[in-house]
């Protein structure tokens, strides 16, 4: 994993969870990001079983070999790997957070359902509500079951996550998750609004989606 480290001593712990192109450069910098604000912050590399190593924006046919061997149950085996590091350095699951991005985003909502941590904020996760690839079911049905308070932020250009999609993951939260659940949406922001690295970037919307996570951590992480 990446790991960052805040000036001082940390209090809370976050785990960022990649995009579908590994723990690249931007993926990086949001965890320094993270550490900035004063959490331990590690970003756990899921594509080791087939390797390791991150794939270029716009070109899957480099990034899809990367998946190989990634099933939801090893995504869970590596957040609880990131999570005993966290906790062997005295933050616990009630301090600790989880932030993803892409195919993090669905993460967050699948760690969500099966972990019981702070908090979990979700950045455009696709396969929430209709599943994208065979071993990655949807996993709105599953509502009943989340444990974590979950942040979830789209963009309504988004062509691979219909707004539809959105309202629907939001109108079935609000009738029936068992813990917080928030559900934002940019109207003028594109799938990847929050990555600086990409074309699709969103300044307004990135700032505000951050302040937001940032304010969902603050209200839900016990001190």
């Amino acid at each position: 994993l990446y790991e960052a480290t805040p000036g001082g001593a940390p209090a809370r712990g976050v785990v960022v969870v990649q995009a579908a192109f590994g723990v690249n450069d931007h993926i990086q910098d949001v965890t320094r990001r993270f550490a900035a604000a004063g959490y331990l912050a590690v970003a756990p590399s899921l594509f080791h079983r087939a390797g390791g190593g991150t794939g270029p924006y716009g070109d899957f046919a480099k990034v899809l070999p990367l998946f190989e061997g990634l099933t939801d149950a090893g995504i869970v085996d590596d957040v609880d790997a990131a999570l005993a590091h966290l906790a062997a350095q005295g933050i616990g699951p009630d301090q600790t957070a989880i932030v993803g991005f892409c195919m993090g985003g669905r993460v967050t909502f699948l760690v969500s359902l099966e972990r019981r941590l702070g908090a979990a904020a979700g950045f455009y996760g696709g396969g929430l509500v209709t599943a994208r690839f065979p071993q990655f079911p949807a996993l709105a049905g599953r509502i009943a079951e989340l444990q974590t308070p979950w942040l979830g932020l789209f963009g309504d250009l988004d062509s691979s996550i219909p707004v539809e999609e959105v309202d629907a993951l939001a109108d079935a939260l609000a009738g029936g998750s068992p813990v917080a659940t928030d559900v934002v949406r940019y109207a003028d922001a594109e799938h990847g609004f929050h990555c600086d690295a990409r074309p699709s970037f969103n300044q307004a919307a990135a700032d505000d989606a951050w302040a937001r996570t940032l304010g969902w951590f603050d209200r839900h992480l016990e001190a």
